[in-house]
C-alpha cells in the first residue's frame, strides 16, 4: 500500500465523499481556511484533527507502524550480495603488487 501524506489523505477523502472544502470544514467543526491549509500541505493537522476531518467525510483513520529497517526476507541477503558482486566486477581492477615491501626494522 503506497504511503500518503495528510494533505493527500484529506483531499482524497473529501473528493471521494463528494464534499466541497467548505462543507467538509463545517461537518468537521473547523474553518474552511484551516482545511485549505491542510489540503495544500502548508499546515499539518494533529492526529485528532485528522481523525475528525476524515470521520466528517465518512472515513476512518488507521495508523500503521512499519519498521523501516528490519530482518531481511528469505533470500534477500543473497540477492543483495549478488548485486554487490556484480557491481564490483564493473569497477576498475588494480594489478596485484608483485612484491610486498616493509620498512626495515632496526636491529
Amino acid at each position: 500500500m503506497p504511503s500518503m501524506d495528510a494533505a493527500e489523505v484529506i483531499r482524497d477523502a473529501r473528493v471521494r465523499a463528494g464534499l466541497s472544502k467548505r462543507e467538509l470544514a463545517r461537518r468537521a467543526g473547523t474553518s474552511a481556511a484551516a482545511l485549505v491549509e491542510y489540503e495544500s500541505g502548508r499546515r499539518d493537522p494533529g492526529v485528532q484533527s485528522l481523525q475528525r476531518i476524515l470521520a466528517a467525510a465518512g472515513f476512518e483513520a488507521t495508523l500503521v507502524a512499519r519498521p523501516t529497517i528490519g530482518p531481511l526476507a528469505p533470500g534477500e541477503a543473497g540477492r543483495r550480495l549478488a548485486e554487490v558482486l556484480e557491481l564490483a566486477e564493473h569497477l576498475p581492477h588494480r594489478p596485484a603488487a608483485r612484491r610486498l615491501s616493509f620498512p626495515r626494522l632496526a636491529s
